[in-house]
């Protein structure tokens, strides 16, 4: 186990923004890992985080049990899961840099063009669910989260302009990223990452991750459904700039 003061003065706001982002504040767990990664290396920081998520996963799927759509789920899942495997194949081939860069530069595209659109006079109808774009948007969320761990983004894209109801929104993606987690598990273990230290120090975090989820879930159930929208946008772009300033910082 990690016992160095250093790692855990940035893992445990790390684990706060993964704690608030699963309990519905969609975007501020893309902070959690460049934190960490200022004191251990960004793979020991991903093989940590992915214990983590998974024991988050487990109170956000419990909060929003009843209010998830299944027919989303689904569909994106059959993409990410093909996307997973992709990633994992491709592993050594892809630059994660190159991921993050395209990823930040749709996300902040994507995001203000939803908040000039939503704001004119005659707003557009919500976007049904369909099967190809879901399975695309799917591919993409369970590419990137196991090559860049920047899966919210593109989940994002897909799912927000169908204007779920706020408690939908967050339980599809609480469901669906659960899901995902764990399939990213034997990869992970084939890639070696699970070691002793690693997952002693997660248990370490494990209150931390568990308290910062219930406040998360607490305080988006504070939040009317347009605020909440106006908000994941907002951290959309943030996000989407976060990831192309680390995409470009490492290819230039």
């Amino acid at each position: 186990m990690i016992t160095d003061p250093l790692f855990y003065a940035a893992a445990v706001p790390a684990v706060i923004l993964l704690g608030l982002a699963k309990g519905g504040f969609s975007g501020l767990g893309a902070l959690s890992l460049p934190l960490m990664a200022l004191v251990v290396s960004p793979v020991q920081a991903a093989a940590i985080t992915l214990p983590i998520l998974i024991v988050q996963d487990v109170v956000s799927v419990w909060a929003y049990r009843h209010t998830w759509d299944r027919h989303n789920v689904i569909i994106l899942l059959l993409g990410a899961i093909s996307g997973i495997v992709t990633g994992y194949l491709l592993a050594a081939q892809v630059s994660d840099a190159a991921v993050k860069l395209a990823v930040g530069l749709i996300s902040v595209a994507f995001a203000v063009r939803r908040m000039v659109v939503e704001r004119r006079k005659t707003p557009p109808k919500p976007a049904p669910a369909d099967v190809p774009r879901g399975i695309f948007w799917g591919w993409v969320t369970g590419f990137t989260s196991m090559v860049a761990h920047a899966g919210g983004p593109p989940f994002q894209i897909y799912v927000m302009p169908q204007r779920l109801p706020r408690d939908i929104f967050v339980g599809t993606g609480a469901v669906l990223f659960a899901l995902v987690n764990w399939i990213k598990v034997p990869p992970y273990l084939a890639l070696g990452q699970f070691t002793v230290e690693n997952m002693a120090t997660a248990g370490a975090l494990f209150p931390v991750a568990i308290a910062s989820t219930w406040a998360g879930v607490m305080l988006v159930r504070r939040v009317s459904g347009q605020s909440f929208y106006t908000a994941v946008y907002v951290l959309l772009v943030l996000v989407g700039i976060k990831l192309v300033y680390d995409g470009a910082a490492a290819l230039f």
